[in-house]
């Protein structure tokens, strides 16, 4: 579910910042720079994991801003296929689920990666799974397992500049995953206790 990633990069540190050791003052722009963003094709970064190597800091002209080239290990979400995750159910419509975890919430089942003889109830906004005449049902925050079926990347680069193409980039999200329920053991936990 995490790794470990290797990046290296840039830092700025701005002259308000120069009280601080140094080591701290790289640490806290690296976190602010990379932590909860997503890097295309590597995954959701969560935090700075340790600082590898860091250059001597040299000093712009005109700005004060001390430019410092680092290499460091960040702590990166990004599950493999076939991983089983826990999630609380957010959304329920004719499409199937939407999951979320404590840090993360695009996350779909669709209904057909729902268990056989699954239905969806219109009147009480959730999926039903009709098991030998008893109805158990996918109620919402209920915490559910379920396994990584793929993942989706999208590129927010905008089309043009307009603000309607700035707006429908930002509205997609740039890391999704498709779960599945299909597999025994899956779905709401209390069925499985």
């Amino acid at each position: 579910m995490f790794i470990l990633t290797k990046i290296a990069d840039l830092v700025q540190i701005p002259p308000s910042q120069f009280e601080q050791h140094s080591r701290v003052a790289i640490e806290n722009n690296i976190n602010a720079k990379f932590s909860n963003r997503v890097i295309q094709k590597i995954g959701l970064c969560i935090c700075m994991y340790d600082l590898l190597w860091a250059s001597e800091g040299l000093i712009g002209h005109g700005d004060g801003l001390v430019n410092v080239n680092v290499e460091f290990r960040m702590i990166v979400f990004r599950p493999f296929k076939g991983e089983i995750l826990f999630g609380k159910i957010s959304h329920a419509d004719e499409e199937g689920l939407k999951v979320r975890t404590e840090f993360f919430e695009e996350i779909t089942v669709s209904y057909k990666e729902l268990p056989e003889n699954t239905e969806y109830d219109y009147n009480e906004k959730a999926w039903v799974w009709v098991v030998d005449e008893e109805r158990m049902h996918y109620d919402m925050n209920e915490t559910v397992r379920f396994s990584v079926l793929d993942e989706t990347w999208n590129d927010q680069v905008p089309d043009s500049g307009e603000k309607e193409a700035v707006a429908r980039a930002k509205a997609i999200s740039p890391y999704s995953i498709k779960g599945t329920m299909m597999k025994e053991g899956l779905g709401v936990c209390l069925w499985w206790d």
